[in-house]
């Protein structure tokens, strides 16, 4: 099983129009690109939040292949889209994990 997890932090004054974007648009339409099977979501705790709120959002696939299919078809729009509608008020950076 492959992991493809996203670390964001989102600045305060965008945080709740973010959360609803992401639960309602962002991660269903990653979801229904078919190379995931389950995602999570998890707010980072113990962090200074004054500039800004941290999450961890983990995708899981059955494959390595899956992932770079996702990269190469479907990542660059999604990413671009998100991109688009948050501007600077935002810092992401993304692993990749196999379960072990």
């Amino acid at each position: 099983m492959i992991v493809y997890n996203v670390t964001i932090k989102i600045e305060p004054e965008i945080h709740d129009d973010w959360m609803a974007w992401m639960k309602d648009k962002h991660i269903p339409a990653v979801m229904e690109t078919g190379y995931f099977f389950d995602h999570k979501m998890y707010r980072l705790m113990e962090l200074n939040e004054a500039d800004g709120i941290t999450y961890a959002i983990q995708y899981f696939c059955d494959s390595f292949e899956n992932y770079m299919q996702y990269q190469k078809e479907r990542a660059p729009a999604l990413q671009e889209e998100h991109t688009a509608r948050y501007k600077d008020k935002f810092v992401a950076f993304r692993t990749l994990m196999r379960a072990v």
